[in-house]
């Protein structure tokens, strides 16, 4: 995948755009990503609802979604293999995912990850209290 991709070739990753950890992978995707390999929608935003309207909201603040060329939907610990692979030096490191065991490992971290991901963002993303 060298140079600009067209709008079809490009996935697109659906994540809740309030999650301070999603925001900062997203920023973390955007620095590593080959040239236009991702369009970012957040779950909040009115585009992601009516050009995806069969992914809730609901659905989305549970597991990122990403959207694949041709229409099909990886949630959560399915899509990271995915966006690896568009990734310019951590492509190699979606072959983890298919080591054996990979996938109960991968579903139980996310999935715990998910649940806790505003907990770990306080720990992580202290905001500074503003005296009053």
């Amino acid at each position: 995948m060298s140079g600009k991709l067209e709008r079809s070739q490009r996935v697109v990753l659906i994540y809740d755009g309030q999650c301070p950890v999603c925001r900062k992978t997203i920023a973390w995707i955007r620095e590593n990503m080959r040239k236009d390999a991702f369009e970012m929608l957040t779950c909040q935003a009115e585009e992601a609802r009516q050009r995806f309207p069969d992914i809730k909201q609901a659905v989305c603040m549970q597991a990122m979604q990403l959207v694949l060329p041709d229409g099909q939907v990886l949630a959560g610990e399915k899509a990271l293999p995915e966006i690896l692979k568009r990734l310019k030096r951590f492509s190699p490191a979606a072959a983890l995912f298919a080591l054996p065991g990979s996938e109960v490992i991968s579903r139980s971290f996310y999935r715990w990850f998910a649940d806790n991901r505003y907990h770990i963002a306080e720990v992580l993303f202290p905001e500074k209290k503003k005296d009053k």
